[in-house]
């Protein structure tokens, strides 16, 4: 039997009009972290594929965002000599240091959609470039998300107090 008016439809009621309340404010926090262009500043560990970087996100003088590596974790092979950035399609560039790799150029803020996009993205593992979009979550990660001709990959991002 149903009860339409009582204790359960009266909390029903409270519930919905609570939530209703409640929500604005919970997209709002949510969407905080991509209000603003520069939230994406800062330093971030990254964690791909066992490899294990640091690094930092940075303005351009005309706006777009770049990020470089500037401590990988396991920097030097088995000879003792510091690794470099020997996939990269772009011959003169496979002398980089890989603590100096550029991972992503060109990003741009879309105010309307509150993301970052139109960027380039580099994966050293791989010596892959590929299209970039990138978004904070409501934890403050940043995810990075490339894509190449129909495959996309989101990698996290985690946020450095250093």
């Amino acid at each position: 039997m149903k009860q339409k008016n009582g204790i359960h439809g009266g909390f029903k009621h409270a519930l919905i009009l609570s939530l209703c309340l409640i929500m604005p404010f919970v997209a709002v926090e949510a969407q905080d972290n991509n209000g603003k262009a520069d939230n994406i500043l800062g330093k971030y560990l990254v964690v791909h594929e066992a490899e294990e970087s640091k690094v930092e996100v940075t303005r351009q003088p005309d706006g777009t965002y770049r990020a470089q590596m500037y401590w990988v974790k396991n920097a030097y092979d088995k000879d003792g000599k510091k690794r470099t950035d020997e996939k990269n399609p772009d011959k003169s560039m496979r002398n980089t240091p890989c603590d100096e790799i550029v991972l992503f150029w060109d990003l741009r803020y879309d105010a309307e959609k509150h993301r970052w996009e139109k960027g380039k993205v580099y994966d050293p593992l791989r010596g892959i470039k590929a299209n970039l979009s990138a978004t904070i979550d409501k934890s403050g990660d940043l995810l990075i998300r490339g894509s190449l001709m129909g495959f996309s990959q989101t990698v996290v991002w985690k946020p450095l107090d250093e």
